[in-house]
């Protein structure tokens, strides 16, 4: 009889462990983030941080820069930092760019709603898109992607967009849309 009860204690410990063991790994797996799906960005806040998180790595080699939300009402502002000419088919959309507006740097992502023709606007923001929209100074280059429905661009000198651009793709896991790029035609 106290063997048949030793035996049964056994059993239900083992249980208990197996169970547990299944809820940690289970909670454990909800708790990571999927690699594999890639990078989530579905806030203005995380595009601030995935902007900011850019800067902080760049450090010393880019201008003083503020990250900011934008009004998406406001149509000037819109249209002047993003080159599109209509907020219809964007959620929200994050600027960064020097304190000191004589410095020729704009890195900007832009939120698109469900069912935007991502294509079509990545190619109103590369022909739309003012590259000397400061008053003494021009960019020389920009770049325009994609990550799933954020589009991205920076346009500056070759030394200070081409790495932000690449930290970016390698931020959202290197994986983005067909990528655009042109020089500023003196």
């Amino acid at each position: 009889m106290k063997k048949s009860i030793i035996g049964i204690i056994a059993v239900v410990v083992i249980i208990a462990i197996i169970i547990g063991t299944v809820f940690i790994l289970s909670k454990n797996k909800q708790e990571k983030p999927n690699t594999e799906a890639g990078v989530q960005i579905q806030t203005a806040q995380e595009m601030e941080k995935i902007i900011n998180d850019i800067n902080t790595k760049l450090g010393e080699s880019l201008p003083r820069l503020e990250t900011r939300e934008i009004d998406i009402a406001d149509e000037y502002m819109f249209t002047s930092t993003t080159g599109l000419k209509s907020n219809n088919n964007v959620e929200a959309v994050v600027v960064s760019e020097p304190f000191m507006s004589s410095q020729a740097y704009s890195a900007v992502m832009i939120k698109t709603k469900e069912n935007a023709n991502i294509e079509e606007m990545k190619q109103e923001i590369f022909d739309n898109i003012d590259m000397r929209k400061w008053i003494c100074v021009s960019a020389e280059k920009l770049w325009v992607t994609n990550y799933n429905d954020i589009i991205f661009f920076v346009m500056s000198s070759e030394e200070w967009g081409k790495p932000v651009y690449d930290e970016f793709k390698q931020a959202v896991g290197g994986t983005v849309g067909k990528e655009l790029e042109k020089a500023e035609e003196f």
